[in-house]
């Protein structure tokens, strides 16, 4: 069982920057790709990032290449998006996402990748 805790959302302005973080509990995080989701008032959650398990490996949306990064920091349990150049289509309820152990992360390309959820934090983005 993987419990996942975001935080670092709130509200900023086009063109600005935010760092989420997700923390997970346990003591084999390092068995477990992670990623990034989004989901907009009335849409669809979608993939945004994720990451292999040693940070081998690292896949984004179209919509955030060269914008956002991924990273982890298995000595801590954490998982960070780094967001610049924010614009207001970003506005989101961000979602950290954890795969079955030993997953890959090509497999959180995909909701169906993920085994766990974590409970969202809000990103809005002001134009």
């Amino acid at each position: 069982q993987v419990q996942l805790v975001e935080s670092g959302g709130g509200l900023v302005q086009t063109g600005g920057s935010l760092r989420l973080s997700c923390a997970a509990s346990g003591r084999t995080f390092s068995s477990y790709a992670m990623g990034w989701f989004r989901q907009a008032p009335g849409k669809e959650r979608d993939f945004v990032a994720s990451i292999s398990k040693n940070s081998g490996r690292t896949y984004y949306a179209d919509s955030v290449q060269g914008r956002f990064t991924i990273s982890r920091d298995n000595a801590k349990n954490l998982v960070y998006l780094q967001m610049n150049s924010l614009k207001p289509e970003d506005t989101a309820v961000y979602y950290c996402a954890a795969s079955d152990p030993g997953a890959l992360g090509a497999t959180m390309t995909r909701r169906a990748g993920v085994r766990y959820w974590g409970q969202g934090t809000q990103v809005t983005v002001s134009s």
